[in-house]
Formats: C-alpha cells, structure tokens, sequence
C-alpha cells in the first residue's frame, strides 16, 4: 500500500498523519521528533496574534520553524480581523512556514473571552468574513482548525466549514467536540463526515485518535483526507511513526522498550534546552518525562521526584535509574546477588 498523501494548497505531505497544535508542546524540539518518526504535517502551537504585532520576545521565537520541518503550519489566534489581518501578514512574509492556520476551536476562556477560538462557531458568517480578510492578505495556503460547536444546541460544524471554503480556506481541522466538552466526553465523528461530505477542500479528522487502528476506522468512517493526532502523542511519538507504518503497510509494530522511550526523552530534554536554556527547559521537561514513563510501573512514585530536578544531569539520573529499576523488576535475572 502507498501511504496516502495529503494536499493542501501547492503543498503536498508524504503521508495523511498530522501532528495536532498542542499549546506548551509543539514547539520544535518536539516537533522536529515528530517528523523524524514520520508525521507527514507537523503543527506549531498557537501564537496570539496581538503578540505578534507587539513583537513580544517569547511569542516572536514561537514563530521560528527548523528547516527539517517542514512542511509546517503556524497557527495563529485573534478575534479581532486588523490584528489578526497583521499577524498573518508577519508570519506570511517573515517565516518559512508553509501554511498559515487560523484558531476558531480553542476552549480557553480567555480567549473566548476576547472573540477569539471557539467563540467564532456560533457565528458563520464572521467566520467567512475573518477568514476571506486572511486569505486575501497573504501567498502562504490557509487553513482553520475549528470544533464541530459550541454546545449540544450549537452545532453549526457543516455551516462553519462552508463558510471557511467560501472565504478561501484550503483545508479544515475538525475536532469532533464541543467547546462545553473541553477535552472530555467522547468524539463524534459523524459529524466529522457530514463535514467532509459538504465540502471539496479536505477535511483533517481529530478526536479519540489513539491507537493507529482508531487512525485507520476514523479514515474509512468519516471519510476525512487525514487524521491529526494530539494527546496520544505526548511521550508517545511511536504512535505517530506506528500510525504511519499501520495505514501504510497494514502491519501494527509493537510498542517502544522503556529503554527506547528514556533515550528519545533525554533527546527531547536536549533539544529543549538548546532552545529555551537548562533553567526552562527542566521546568519544561518535567511534564514531558511524566508522559514518557506513563503506563510503567512505578511510574506514578517518580512523578515528585522528576518534579524537583532544575538540571539536565538530576532529570537524566531519575529517568535513567527508573529504567534501570523498572527493568531489572520485569528479569529477576538481571539482578545483582546481594
């Protein structure tokens, strides 16, 4: 089987697997491991758009992408069209991005607040109206990724992704919640394929996506171009790279050895401190290395501890030792006689 390509605008991706925008974790040092386990689209977190035009430092280094990469899309977040009319202009001119995203899906309530995410679903019409000013602004391919509404009454999924074709955008990101679920509850991915079947640009399904095999069914269920993946990532980028391999070759690889998992997280540490300096980046680390040793034993007893390293050596030595423990305890015959 040859791995289904995923076209948006004038770029095309090697495969249908898409990392989803994860505020807090896409930044590049996760991101560039995504690609390199295969994910044909990665996508960087959110970025407010008066950030932006203020050119705050921390928001500015945001928009940074690695070559390696690529194909990326930068999302960006606003309510209001001049700012978010301006963002787009910087990010489309002065990044090498590939795709501009636009936020109408993010729960926060100080953002929704400010008009901004999710508060767009109950209105279509300023979806059309905000996205068309996009469109019209920049070179760079738009897309939106957007919840299928705001509560159980509000769902407008089918009228929101029409009103985003019209307005120009050249693929949609649908979440299959609502804003009310936040990240609980259950995806409905019918309304992921009433989606599809409304519109001719594609449609990238997101929601309960899991295990490489929820790839597969949501792909033949809903019919959706490609599938994003968000929280199943987190410590986990071999769900990416089995996802890939399962809808290529049909074949489910196993799972990573705790050891494979400790050297890609020490990677992980690594690339963040180059980035953002050991201070942040431990701070950082900590919920990562959480995520990594999830679903291992004893990983819950090792939480406090990770949670008190500020340095790369300390957050290596838990990692390290934990491994060693846990492995040991799985071969009694590896341990050492008293």
């Amino acid at each position: 089987m040859q791995p289904m390509k995923l076209k948006i605008g004038p770029i095309e991706t090697k495969n249908n697997v898409v990392l989803a925008p994860m505020a807090g974790v896409c930044n590049p040092a996760f991101r560039l491991i995504a690609k390199e386990f295969g994910c044909g689209l990665v996508c960087a977190e959110m970025v407010s758009d008066k950030a932006i035009l203020n050119g705050n430092k921390r928001s500015m280094k945001m928009l940074y992408v690695d070559e390696r990469e690529k194909p990326l899309s930068l999302q960006i977040i606003g309510g209001d069209q001049e700012t978010l009319v301006e963002a787009a202009r910087i990010v489309d001119q002065q990044t090498n991005a590939d795709i501009i995203d636009i936020n109408m899906g993010c729960p926060a309530p100080k953002l929704v607040k400010c008009d901004a995410g999710a508060r767009w679903l109950l209105d279509p019409g300023k979806i059309e109206q905000m996205v068309s000013a996009v469109v019209q602004a920049v070179d760079k391919p738009v897309t939106v990724k957007m919840r299928m509404g705001w509560d159980e009454k509000h769902i407008y999924a089918v009228e929101n992704a029409q009103a985003a074709e019209r307005a120009g955008a050249q693929a949609i990101a649908l979440h299959g919640r609502t804003r009310q679920q936040m990240y609980t509850g259950k995806a409905n991915w019918d309304i992921i394929r009433q989606v599809k079947e409304a519109v001719t640009i594609p449609v990238i399904g997101n929601g309960d996506v899991k295990t490489p095999q929820d790839a597969k069914r949501m792909l033949e269920t809903t019919g959706c171009d490609a599938v994003m993946i968000g929280r199943a990532a987190l410590g986990n980028p071999w769900m990416l790279y089995r996802t890939v391999h399962y809808l290529t070759h049909g074949e489910l690889l196993p799972e990573p050895t705790p050891q494979e998992k400790i050297e890609i997280a020490l990677l992980h540490m690594d690339r963040l401190i180059a980035l953002k300096g050991e201070d942040v980046a431990i701070r950082e680390m900590r919920k990562h290395a959480s995520w990594y040793v999830k679903g291992m034993r004893g990983a819950s007893r090792i939480k406090d501890e990770v949670n008190r390293q500020t340095t790369r050596e300390g957050m290596a030595r838990v990692l390290t030792e934990f491994v060693k423990q846990y492995e040991e305890r799985q071969d009694p015959s590896t341990r050492q006689p008293a």
